[in-house]
């Protein structure tokens, strides 16, 4: 566990997508993305050989270089994953660090008219950068996707959405189940509006432009609702409508077009329910003490995937003893389970 880096048996290149989806983005953030490309042991030793890809997508607030943050006694990611391939007989794999970063903090992995096209930016424009730049197994049957959190989220709908290009996944902690996961926290959000910006949104992006996020105690809370709000419930316009009034009840039509984004009930929808029976793996995992219970999600999640038909030899589900943050230790284990099925 030291306090520095390591020097890595692999190596990670760095590059920039430059992305025709996102330029013009509604909320003006940059068209050039960095990429980090993780290149397993052997990868420049074996010119002829091809190997699996894993894309691996960040939680909310997270951009590419997050990865690389290193906290007290800890080890980041990338040092976790390059052990893996260095010292276990996992198939190796590129792994690929995806930067999907918003100025409202994330994007959820969708297309949206309030932040930009970033599920198309993922699909059509980073898969095939990536398999143009590298000796990839360019097929759906060697490609997996994993995220923790809101990337947890966009492992689970993405190969809902592009089954041609997804043949795995790994979700931890995903969002999913909204009226547990979200539902619970629009009353304080109602109320910190109130009091705080009387009651409007457009008063909190006014002030927030002014000053350092972070500097009041509710900005994180509010951004993130907001976030969710333009990735879920955006209009034509570029509008955003929220879920819920000024008492924090629910606006119904509202409400139901965050519930269509929902992993648990998009999994029971004829063609969604078909492209996960097409998984050739599915990891999913979360604490049991995760503070926007996504151990609930998780199950529900689960049992979305049996009721759709999806066998169960495809899936590992496991709930562990954490709370949300600090479980990049899990992480390996699901590359490790998913580089077996998809090599």
């Amino acid at each position: 566990m030291l306090p520095w880096s390591t020097e890595l048996a692999g190596r990670i290149e760095q590059g920039v997508v430059r992305s025709e989806l996102l330029r013009g983005n509604p909320l003006g953030d940059p068209h050039d993305r960095p990429i980090h490309v993780y290149l397993p042991p052997g990868y420049d030793e074996q010119p002829a050989r091809r190997y699996p890809v894993v894309y691996t997508i960040q939680g909310y607030t997270g951009h590419v270089a997050t990865w690389f943050n290193r906290m007290p006694f800890r080890r980041p990611y990338p040092e976790l994953a390059d052990e893996l391939f260095a010292t276990t007989d996992t198939p190796p794999a590129i792994v690929v660090y995806v930067d999907a970063w918003t100025s409202l903090g994330g994007s959820q992995f969708l297309d949206s008219p309030a932040i930009g096209r970033y599920h198309s930016y993922l699909c059509d424009e980073v898969v095939p950068w990536v398999d143009a730049q590298y000796r990839t197994l360019a097929d759906r049957d060697h490609r997996a996707i994993a995220g923790k959190s809101s990337g947890g989220y966009g492992a689970m709908v993405t190969p809902m959405l592009r089954p041609d290009l997804f043949g795995a996944l790994a979700t931890h902690a995903g969002d999913a189940l909204f009226e547990v996961c979200y539902q619970p926290g629009f009353c304080e959000i109602a109320r910190t509006l109130r009091d705080e910006y009387d009651g409007s949104y457009d008063a909190f992006h006014a002030d927030r432009r002014r000053r350092l996020h972070g500097t009041k105690d509710s900005d994180m809370d509010l951004i993130e609702m907001y976030g969710y709000a333009a990735a879920y419930s955006a209009n034509p316009d570029g509008t955003v409508s929220m879920p819920f009034d000024d008492v924090g009840a629910l606006v119904p039509d509202v409400w139901a077009r965050w519930l269509a984004w929902d992993p648990v009930l998009m999994a029971g929808r004829p063609g969604y329910a078909e492209a996960l029976r097409t998984q050739r793996a599915i990891w999913i995992d979360a604490g049991t003490r995760d503070e926007y219970y996504l151990d609930f999600g998780a199950l529900a999640f689960r049992r979305a995937l049996t009721a759709a038909g999806v066998p169960d030899q495809t899936v590992h589900f496991e709930l562990f003893e954490a709370k949300h943050g600090g479980i990049e230790y899990r992480y390996p284990l699901a590359l490790a389970w998913l580089c077996e099925r998809i090599a």
